[in-house]
């Protein structure tokens, strides 16, 4: 009798695994093609969505300071909502509404023909957070020993978008006008929107995780202070926030410090922005998964950190732009692989229900960052000059090592596979 009911016992959790695949729509061997097929999806409107990001940011003019920063409070203030908003709707929901925003943004942009409407199109950039819902994809179609790879080669799409969107922004506004950039986003957009409709599944986790999720309030600070007390989140968001944080002022102040302290024109600082895209995705495609498939994800964290340490000597060294462009071989290194670790592991950290939030809490640090960059940056370049920058990321970086080396940060340390 105990052997059959162990049989039974058995069966019924075999049925109870085979439903839950069936949530993505398949079984088997073929739901875990479902799965790769939805991913590289994913990557696919990352990529896009980027690629119309720095398009139209290489057509913005330089002057249009205000516009920028109207655009990043925004950003930083609704940053989480996005992948919070997956977390209740599903990742396809808040995938469409940012590519659907992304629409209306450069609809709007081609209508613009004075400042209070240029204004009023930045608006629908409140929702367009393409990244993030990338991400959620990725993070409820993988395994947690599968998720750091594949959340890194998420900066294959950020060099594709910072390549070929620079340069196809500047031949169209200059080839073809000013305007014809915004109808290519504008079109660029609604694919988009027609691909995560036909390609992203409605529910991209099982469906007794989506009813755990009705209950999270979209923008409750409570939420995020409890995900804060999950064990290891807060140590790890610590590092996540100031590792980088010198290195993203100095990007911040880049424009300004790239005529006036490299003395750069236009075009060559945008062949040394290409430079650095193709950087990002030699990194993301070559180096950051081979290292997280041989090495633990708290060993990275710690190596990023010694990394950065290293580039704030080299920047207060730094004196011409050849030294620049050494200095960003491991900048970006530690750059991609910090992103990509601490994505992984604050994702891991937290409950499946909660991946969303914390994901679109990772993702304001950047928008943050950007709202008070350039007062910060500014003052510490005028002063200081730009050796400022790297012996501030030299001191924060050490100082964080040595937190890192003496803190026991209670999480689990895997390979991924």
């Amino acid at each position: 009798v105990s052997t059959m009911n162990a049989k039974t016992s058995s069966v019924g959790e075999e049925e109870a695994s085979r439903i839950g695949n069936e949530t993505l729509g398949e079984s088997g061997c073929l739901g875990e093609a479902k799965r790769r097929q939805v991913i590289r999806v994913a990557y696919v409107i990352a990529a896009i969505d980027l690629t119309l990001l720095f398009m139209q940011m290489g057509v913005m003019p330089v002057s249009m300071g205000a516009l920028a920063s109207q655009h990043i409070s925004f950003n930083a203030g609704l940053c989480s909502f996005p992948a919070e908003f997956a977390d209740q709707y599903g990742a396809r929901a808040a995938l469409i509404l940012s590519c659907a925003s992304g629409s209306i943004f450069f609809l709007l942009m081609s209508l613009s023909t004075n400042i209070p409407l240029l204004f009023l199109s930045r608006l629908p950039g409140m929702f367009m957070h393409g990244i993030p819902g990338a991400q959620k994809v990725i993070t409820d179609m993988t395994t947690p020993s599968q998720r750091a790879g594949a959340l890194g080669k998420l900066g294959l799409c950020f060099g594709v978008g910072i390549i070929s969107g620079s340069a196809v922004g500047g031949v169209l506004s200059t080839k073809f006008g000013i305007y014809v950039p915004t109808y290519v986003g504008l079109v660029g957009s609604l694919i988009n929107t027609l691909i995560a409709v036909v390609w992203i599944p409605s529910q991209t986790k099982p469906k007794s995780d989506h009813h755990m999720e009705e209950n999270s309030d979209l923008f409750s600070i409570r939420e995020i202070l409890r995900l804060m007390k999950f064990p290891g989140v807060l140590e790890v968001f610590i590092v996540k926030v100031f590792a980088g944080l010198p290195i993203g002022l100095f990007m911040i102040m880049f424009s300004i410090i790239s005529m006036d302290f490299f003395g750069l024109e236009a075009v060559e600082s945008g062949y040394l922005m290409s430079y650095i895209g193709v950087l990002q995705m030699v990194v993301q495609g070559l180096v950051v998964g081979k290292l997280t498939s041989h090495c633990t994800e708290m060993t990275l964290l710690r190596l990023c950190v010694f990394v950065f340490a290293g580039v704030g000597l080299g920047m207060a060294l730094m004196r011409t732009v050849w030294h620049y462009c050494i200095i960003a071989v491991p900048l970006v290194f530690a750059f991609s692989m910090l992103a990509t670790i601490t994505d992984s592991i604050l994702t891991k950290a937290v409950p499946s229900t909660d991946t969303g939030a914390m994901l679109g809490i990772c993702a304001s640090v950047q928008p943050l960052t950007r709202t008070v960059g350039p007062t910060i940056g500014g003052v510490l370049y005028k002063q200081f000059g730009v050796s400022s920058f790297g012996y501030l990321q030299l001191m924060v970086n050490l100082c964080l090592l040595v937190y890192l080396m003496k803190s026991k940060i209670p999480l689990g340390e895997m390979k991924s596979q």
